[in-house]
């Protein structure tokens, strides 16, 4: 099962934060890169943020300043941090993992005006 589990969605006002979680299991030793995209109703699914095993992170511009990216290798795992939010952000949230390539089940995340 090499599956990512992800939590810590749910219902927030704009402006509030949110802490996303994903756990890595099953094929852990090669992982590379871990990762969040997000895909919103009758929109394709789009990068929000990645991060290596050495800690190099990639942002969506649309997140950059807001959205922090981070990752706990003991652990296999991980962490969105979302501050600052928008309605705009309301969509389904994937975590990734590579080597070998698995996607989450997804965790909503909903940012009401």
């Amino acid at each position: 099962q090499v599956q990512p589990v992800e939590s810590g969605g749910g219902l927030v006002q704009a402006g509030g934060s949110l802490r996303l979680s994903c756990v890595a299991s099953g094929s852990i030793l090669n992982i590379n890169v871990m990762g969040w995209y997000r895909q919103a109703p009758g929109k394709q699914r789009d990068m929000v943020a990645t991060i290596s095993r050495g800690g190099t992170t990639n942002y969506a511009s649309s997140v950059k300043g807001r959205f922090t990216i981070s990752r706990d290798n003991a652990k296999n795992t991980v962490y969105l941090q979302m501050n600052s939010l928008k309605p705009e952000d309301t969509a389904t949230y994937y975590c990734f993992r590579d080597y070998p390539s698995a996607w989450g089940q997804g965790t909503q995340v909903t940012v009401s005006s």
